[in-house]
């Protein structure tokens, strides 16, 4: 499928929030490439109409460009840029944010028979492939309703369905089909992410996150391993080491006390660890957010 009327339509309705008109519709315009950033993907499905965009995710690099696709069914920390874009030509692309309950809706209505059967291994919680016409189409045809509002309350959750739809029957079905099954491993995995973020400064025991998780030491490290694709130790870090950018961009100069906020007894352990994740100290790499240059 041309790519013309998705990009014409991106850049017709791209604004600096990336929201939209339709809940969950995501529209962002990117015109610079700026080094890469930490971010969380949220569960989202993401459309490339110009640009490219580099992600890594542990020790994996992911690369998409016009007419792929990404699929995030887990919220994880990257870190992530877009390559060779400009004023002249940016980056544009779509995300539609995927819900676990209409996903299990989707399902339900299936029925058995209704897509391939979920095998019992972990997935890759981030993935990206070339995105089939179906898909691609659905796409623009969802993106047009921002210029019909008659039409936008009616048709929009129809089409997000047939969106999802494709994506469930499609290359990355297994991941998002996970998302919308209770006892699926990728859902025990995405209730241990949950507590990790939301306990980040806490230190914890692998066996303690795998009970709360409802699954063995042995299976929850493996299972783990595979879908966020580090380790849980590891994924506690970078949560930590984004966190603790976030807070030095407002308090530069107190770098020992946001040491200790995010989780870190050892303050030059933590400027240690940060100088590799982000390439500067904490304090110069805070002068630099503060100048509105982030790397």
């Amino acid at each position: 499928m041309d790519l013309d009327e998705l990009r014409t339509l991106l850049e017709r309705h791209a604004r600096p929030d990336a929201t939209t008109a339709v809940e969950g519709v995501l529209v962002s315009r990117v015109e610079r490439s700026a080094p890469a950033e930490p971010a969380m993907t949220g569960t989202v499905l993401a459309v490339i109409a110009q640009g490219t965009k580099r992600l890594a995710l542990g020790d994996r690099v992911l690369e998409y460009g016009p007419g792929q696709y990404l699929v995030a069914s887990v919220d994880l920390p990257v870190t992530g840029q877009f390559l060779r874009v400009s004023p002249e030509r940016p980056a544009l692309g779509f995300g539609l944010v995927l819900e676990p309950a209409a996903v299990a809706e989707l399902l339900l209505h299936a029925g058995p028979d209704g897509t391939r059967q979920v095998r019992g291994g972990p997935v890759p919680a981030l993935a990206v492939c070339d995105a089939p016409a179906p898909l691609l189409d659905a796409v623009v045809r969802l993106l047009r309703l921002l210029d019909a509002p008659r039409d936008r309350a009616v048709l929009a959750p129809l089409v997000k369905r047939e969106i999802l739809w494709r994506l469930i029957t499609g290359e990355q079905g297994a991941a998002v089909r996970q998302l919308g099954l209770a006892d699926s491993s990728l859902t025990h995995v995405a209730r241990a992410v949950a507590w990790i973020r939301g306990n980040y400064a806490e230190p914890f025991r692998v066996e303690e996150l795998a009970r709360r998780s409802g699954m063995s030491q042995s299976a929850f490290y493996r299972n783990f391993q595979a879908v966020t694709s580090m380790s849980p130790i590891r994924f506690q870090k970078q949560i930590r080491l984004q966190e603790a950018r976030l807070l030095l961009a407002t308090r530069p100069g107190d770098v020992t006390g946001v040491a200790h906020r995010v989780g870190y007894d050892s303050p030059s352990q933590f400027s240690r660890e940060y100088s590799r994740q982000f390439g500067a100290p904490p304090s110069r790499d805070a002068a630099r957010l503060r100048l509105g240059r982030p790397g």
